[in-house]
């Protein structure tokens, strides 16, 4: 299960993060996530709460927006939405696509207090 090494990864930038501040406790951090990132949400949202224990980042909300995978088919040059990596283009049923947003898991925001 990698999202509990995601996890770990995310703890640690954020309580390094208030180190630096001076700050007491991280009380929020804001995730983004792609569709088709690999990463399922409920997992590290459970490994996250485990992660944290007895680090200045325990009891922070953790907010997951998930970001909607788009894809360019390579035959017919048609964009769409992609929900995984294996899906065909509906435009023309070609099985090239260019995967162009949805594979992101990005650290957008720490909230911390003093």
């Amino acid at each position: 299960m990698h999202e509990m090494s995601l996890a770990m990864h995310i703890v640690d930038l954020a309580a390094s993060r208030a180190r630096e501040e001076g700050a007491g406790r991280v009380s929020a951090i804001e995730l983004e996530v792609g569709a088709m990132a690999g990463v399922m949400v409920e997992a590290l949202e459970f490994c996250f709460e485990a992660a944290a224990r007895n680090t200045v980042v325990e009891g922070a909300v953790l907010v997951s927006r998930l970001v909607e995978g788009l894809g360019t088919c390579l035959d017919c040059a048609a964009s769409h939405p992609m929900r995984g990596v294996h899906e065909t283009c509906p435009s023309c049923g070609g099985s090239l696509i260019h995967a162009e947003g949805g594979l992101e898991l990005r650290l957008r925001s720490i909230t911390i207090d003093e």
